[in-house]
C-alpha cells in the first residue's frame, strides 16, 4: 500500500476502527497512519453490496421494513438507498432512444399516496388520493421505453406520449391502447399520422357484488376494437402485453400489492420506486419467454445488467 503521506510503498495493515471494520494502515517510513476511503453510493457510507441486496429484496416484492428486518438496515436508509438509485436508475432509462417498434400497447394501472381518493379532503395536497401509472409496452421486445405517474388526466396522457414521441424513430408502428377518452385527441396530435391507432375498449360485467362489496374483478361481457387513425392490423390490437406487464409490477412492488399498509405515503418515493423498477425490468430482469432481458432483445444491451451496475449506471 502506498503511504499518503510520503508516497512510498512501505505502509502495512493496522488493524481496524468502527463497526464496518474499515482496514486501516501504517507507513513503516514515516509513520504515519490512514485507511483506504469508504466505499460510498452517492452520499450513502452503506456497503454498495449491502445496498444492491437491498434493492434487489425490494424490486423481488419485499416492504421496506421486512427488508429493515432481515439487513438490519433503517428503513430511513432504505427509502435513501431507493432515492439515490432511482437517479441511476433514471440515467439508464434515457438510454432508450431512437427505438423502431413494430407494435406498442398503452395502458394505466391504478395505485394511491396516503389515502385512497375518497378519504381526501378539502385542503389535503394535490399529491394525495389516486395516482395512475401510465406504461408503454413493445409487444416484441417488451420493453418498456417509458411511463408518466400523475392523475388520470389529459394533462398526464399528453405528458406521457410526448415522451413516448421522443423515445421513438420517425418510422410508422401500430398503437393500441385502452379506452380511456383522452388517448384518442392526444394521439393525434402528438403522432400526426404517424401510428395506425386502436383502442381495446372492455366491458364488465359483475358476479352480483355491487360498490365497496366487490373485491373480486368483474368478468368481461364484451370487447369492442375501435380504429382511431391509419390501418392497424387486427391482429395486433391487443393490450394482453401490457396488462401482463401491470401484473408483474404489482408483484414486484411491495406498494402496489393491495389491502396491505405497505403503500406509498409520499408522491416522491412512489416515484423513485417506479424509475428504479423500470430500470430493473429493462436491464437486470431476464424475461421468461425471451431469456433476456428486454433491453437485451431491442439491441440496448448485449448483457444483463447486475443491481450494482444499475446503481452506478452514468
Amino acid at each position: 500500500m502506498t503511504c499518503k503521506r510520503c508516497h512510498h510503498d512501505t505502509a502495512r495493515k493496522f488493524g481496524t476502527y468502527g463497526k464496518r471494520h474499515i482496514q486501516r494502515y501504517r507507513c513503516s517510513d514515516c509513520r504515519a497512519t490512514f485507511s483506504e476511503p469508504a466505499p460510498k453510493l452517492g452520499t450513502h457510507y452503506t456497503d454498495p453490496e449491502a445496498a444492491a441486496k437491498a434493492l434487489a429484496m425490494m424490486l423481488e416484492g419485499m416492504s421496506v421494513r421486512a427488508i429493515s428486518r432481515l439487513t438490519g438496515l433503517h428503513k430511513d436508509t432504505i427509502l435513501g438507498l431507493m432515492n439515490t438509485g432511482a437517479v441511476s436508475a433514471e440515467r439508464a432509462l434515457d438510454r432508450i432512444r431512437n427505438i423502431h417498434p413494430e407494435h406498442l400497447q398503452c395502458d394505466e394501472i391504478w395505485t394511491f399516496v396516503a389515502k385512497k381518493q375518497k378519504a381526501v379532503r378539502k385542503g389535503d395536497s394535490a399529491e394525495l388520493g389516486d395516482q395512475w401509472v401510465f406504461v408503454a409496452i413493445d409487444a416484441e421486445t417488451k420493453l418498456i421505453p417509458c411511463f408518466a405517474l400523475g392523475k388520470r388526466t389529459r394533462e398526464t396522457t399528453v405528458r406521457f406520449l410526448a415522451d413516448l414521441q421522443e423515445r421513438l424513430t420517425d418510422e410508422r408502428f401500430q398503437l393500441t391502447t385502452d379506452g380511456f377518452h383522452f388517448y384518442e385527441r392526444a394521439v393525434e396530435n402528438i403522432f400526426a399520422g404517424q401510428a395506425d391507432f386502436a383502442q381495446l375498449i372492455k366491458l364488465y360485467g359483475d358476479y352480483g357484488q355491487h360498490g365497496l362489496e366487490r373485491y373480486s374483478p368483474g368478468h368481461i361481457t364484451e370487447v369492442i376494437s375501435k380504429i382511431r387513425d391509419g390501418r392497424p392490423d387486427p391482429a395486433h390490437i391487443s393490450t394482453s402485453f401490457v396488462e401482463r406487464s401491470n401484473l408483474s409490477l404489482r408483484m414486484g412492488l411491495r406498494r402496489f400489492t393491495r389491502l396491505t399498509n405497505a403503500y406509498s405515503k409520499k408522491l416522491a418515493n412512489l416515484q423513485a420506486a417506479l424509475t428504479l423498477w423500470f430500470a430493473f425490468y429493462n436491464f437486470c430482469r431476464v424475461h421468461t419467454t425471451l431469456r433476456v432481458t428486454p433491453a437485451m432483445q431491442a439491441g440496448l444491451t448485449n448483457h444483463v445488467w447486475s443491481i450494482a451496475e444499475l446503481l452506478t449506471a452514468a
